[in-house]
């Protein structure tokens, strides 16, 4: 190593030690809010599948299940949800849910009448081909 190599050397580390140290400062700023935590059963899994989904003001979701499990995040609006054999609740804009595997989803609403509802749906896959089956209205 020639001599003015040598003598940057030093500089080098300390400004890859001040990187490091910016990073985790930046990191230590970061600001985490627990949205959700489900245990669920063990099942496979081999594709998350990430939809954007909107309802018009009033719209009612459909009576249905889904082969996978579902996790969801309301970007905007208000949502009725009621997953069979759990009271109904309303989630407002940053609330995530939960839809579990092969279980009745008897509400899915919007819950306002006049602004629009806009969720992400994420679909835990493992080869299931279908995201949702719609089921008979007689159960609803």
């Amino acid at each position: 190593m020639t001599k003015s190599r040598r003598a940057l050397l030093p500089k080098y580390v300390t400004l890859l030690f001040l990187c490091a140290a910016m990073n985790v400062t930046a990191q230590n700023n970061m600001k985490r809010n627990n949205l959700l935590q489900v245990n669920m059963e063990e099942r496979p899994l081999s594709t998350v599948k990430v939809v954007e989904i909107e309802f018009k003001g009033g719209q009612k979701g459909a009576y249905h299940k889904h082969p996978c499990p579902v996790v969801g995040y309301i970007v905007e609006g208000t949502c009725l949800l009621q997953v069979e054999g759990e009271p109904a609740k309303v989630l407002k804009s940053g609330e995530a849910f939960f839809e579990p595997a092969e279980t009745p989803i008897l509400h899915f609403d919007n819950y306002s009448d006049s602004a629009p509802l806009q969720f992400i749906a994420y679909y835990l896959l493992h080869k299931e081909e279908e995201l949702i089956e719609l089921l008979p209205k007689v159960g609803k």
